[in-house]
């Protein structure tokens, strides 16, 4: 699905698209998004951040409330990283800024593709996770307390968490944590401490003071407890 309210670019990357074999549908506002994503299941979303007098990355937190399709976020601006990285850390998994090549836009949708559809080995999300006094579902993502307080998780967030649930107690550099979680790698690494700060919000007693994700002088992050699996 490209999303784009400008027609012409719209139906230029449509033709594009369909001329080297991919099925493209296109919308132009969040009602006809939302509706396409709920009746037709896209494989993919290419979606630009400005969309007239709608924001994109408000649309961007639709689509992650209800979907995990991969989405490539699309930016008219340079000056417009602080967006892309918000997007990123939203759940996008890779971004284009405007003008780009239409080859390079056929490049990336591949590529997330690829990478989606090697996924299902490292996305075993069967049983539990249990953690100090929180309990993590792979099944439904749904991470709860001992008293069984449910805490959203972003789909950033959720990749971070399983990361270091697969590596408790070792240390793990910041460019391991890039590559666990798949955040763009043209985004500067500083963008995992940001993802670390807000994972901690969600699970330290006290967050500036932390005792389940250590930070690791020199090194990076260490997640400190014993993990159950179930």
């Amino acid at each position: 699905m490209v999303v784009e309210d400008d027609v012409t670019m719209r139906q230029l990357v449509t033709n594009y698209l369909e001329e080297n074999g991919i099925r493209t549908i296109s919308a132009s506002r969040r009602e006809e998004v939302l509706g396409i994503l709920a009746r037709h299941g896209p494989d993919l979303v290419v979606l630009d951040l400005r969309l007239g007098h709608e924001d994109g990355l408000d649309l961007l937190r639709e689509i992650r409330a209800q979907s995990d399709v991969p989405v490539i976020i699309v930016t008219g601006h340079r000056r417009d990283e602080i967006d892309r990285v918000v997007g990123l850390e939203l759940g996008a998994d890779d971004y284009l800024i405007k003008p780009f090549g239409l080859r390079e836009l056929l490049a990336r949708i591949r590529a997330v593709l690829r990478r989606r559809d090697a996924a299902p080995a490292q996305r075993d999300e069967k049983g539990l996770w249990r953690f100090g006094t929180w309990q993590l579902d792979r099944r439904t993502r749904r991470l709860t307390s001992s008293c069984g307080e449910h805490t959203p998780l972003s789909k950033g967030e959720y990749a971070l968490l399983t990361a270091f649930l697969d590596a408790p107690q070792r240390p793990l550099s910041r460019e391991y944590l890039l590559q666990a979680t798949r955040v763009h790698e043209d985004i500067y690494d500083r963008s995992i401490d940001v993802q670390v700060l807000r994972l901690r919000r969600k699970l330290e007693a006290d967050p500036s003071a932390p005792a389940i994700i250590r930070t690791e002088r020199g090194v990076g992050y260490v997640f400190a407890l014993a993990v159950e699996r179930r």
